[in-house]
């Protein structure tokens, strides 16, 4: 009996000790000390935290600066809603590639269930509970509506739309209280914004590419990286009995060759190609007969070619996405969207410049890849290829609902921005370190 109530003892003691401890050092949970088999259990049956959506404040700016471009015809300058946002425009040609902008507006517009596990961002109606603020201004349409270069008289518009932007910005508190760093403007097409984009370089700005902006303007701490928006059909019954069979072509290209800048490779690569029976290169123009031609050329071949265009990416790389087709990117400085979730290493072939002028080379080595190794990279793209889909209502982990989740990811820098800014008392000495 004595040993039973020492036992019983020691138990009560080593469980006052324990209390004591957990109130002087935080809390702790008895079940996982006394009933570790019932604490495994629970942890199996707790759900997942799920964080709760982007806040994001959109300004109600007049038509001119968004869908009014869509439809000039149109006095009307009330912001737009749900309910009168129209479609985009199914015959926008090339236009649609920068189209970004719309669809980001669009999910903010949309009336679905704000408690919706599977939006990444929410539109908030109070500015002070915002976590960021989204400037509903089409900069890319702007450019393609408004004249394409800088000698064409409609370009006034385009500049004046700017002026008027900036304009604003300055009469409003909350971009004068961040110098804009909180706030997410989509610059898609390399020539948006062209003339005052200096004066907004402090925004998570969402481009297509990062070769066209000067490294003071723009950069991968604080701006977001937006896929095109695809050019062809997506392959939604892509289920043959022998994918690599039913692919005869080994490497399709098709689209302009003569580009500039990085992209003057095209037209050397147009030599290298000649006299290849299994690799189909060709010069062609945009036209709708030519999207279908480029649609089932890819559908049919193991490997896309996507060498630099004016700018290291272009539309091509997403259409043979879509098309699951395995891309062969060529560029020695390309910059991938959300490369921060997806590893493009697993589904798509890397060849530097250098690499791909060297005679065969490219041919040689895309030969030699097993046939197992291209299934398992059919096999991903197909998987991972709705994330480049731009659509309205938003899916989850669709492009749009990617880009709101990147750019969540981009506060914590526009933060520290927007802190270390307040308390400074001298220019940013830390940014004009050489």
């Amino acid at each position: 009996m004595m040993m039973v109530g020492k036992t019983v003892l020691a138990l009560v003691f080593s469980l006052i000790l324990l209390i004591t401890y957990s109130r002087f050092m935080g809390s702790v949970d008895l079940r996982s000390h006394f009933f570790p088999l019932l604490q495994s259990q629970l942890k199996d049956n707790i759900p997942c935290y799920t964080q709760s959506p982007l806040r994001v404040y959109m300004y109600d700016l007049p038509r001119r600066f968004n869908v009014g471009m869509m439809n000039r015809r149109s006095p009307d300058e009330t912001p737009v809603t749900a309910r009168t946002l129209p479609p985009w425009p199914a015959n926008s040609g090339l236009k649609q590639q920068h189209s970004v902008e719309y669809w980001m507006m669009a999910s903010l517009l949309y009336e679905g269930d704000s408690e919706n596990e599977t939006r990444e961002a929410v539109r908030v109606l109070d500015p002070d509970s915002a976590d960021v603020f989204f400037v509903p201004f089409f900069s890319s349409l702007s450019f393609n509506t408004h004249g394409h270069n800088m000698t064409d008289p409609a370009t006034e518009f385009d500049r004046q739309l700017q002026v008027d932007i900036l304009k604003f910005f300055r009469q409003s508190t909350y971009w004068q209280r961040s110098s804009g760093r909180d706030h997410v403007i989509p610059m898609h097409h390399p020539n948006a914004f062209r003339f005052l984009r200096e004066q907004v370089n402090a925004s998570i700005l969402i481009v297509a590419d990062f070769g066209r902006y000067p490294k003071i303007m723009s950069n991968l701490r604080k701006d977001v990286v937006a896929p095109y928006l695809h050019i062809v059909d997506s392959f939604v019954d892509d289920d043959p009995p022998g994918p690599y069979e039913s692919r005869t072509t080994l490497l399709f290209f098709r689209g302009r060759t003569v580009r500039k800048d990085e992209g003057k490779i095209r037209a050397k690569l147009a030599k290298i190609f000649v006299g290849y029976e299994d690799v189909h290169y060709e010069q062609s123009l945009v036209t709708g007969e030519s999207i279908k031609a480029s649609s089932q050329g890819m559908r049919s071949s193991k490997f896309c070619l996507h060498p630099a265009g004016d700018t290291p990416s272009s539309c091509r790389l997403f259409d043979a996405i879509v098309s699951h087709c395995v891309p062969v990117i060529v560029s020695n400085k390309i910059e991938l969207p959300y490369e921060d979730e997806i590893d493009y290493s697993e589904f798509s072939i890397f060849f530097s410049v250098k690499e791909a002028l060297v005679p065969g080379y490219m041919v040689t080595q895309l030969r030699q890849i097993p046939k197992e190794r291209w299934l398992k990279m059919w096999r991903l793209i197909k998987k991972i290829s709705h994330h480049y889909e731009y659509q309205y209502p938003p899916k989850k982990d669709d492009a749009v609902n990617m880009l709101w989740r990147q750019v969540r990811r981009k506060l914590p820098v526009a933060k520290l921005a927007v802190h270390r800014s307040r308390r400074l008392k001298v220019p940013d000495w830390w940014g004009q370190r050489r």
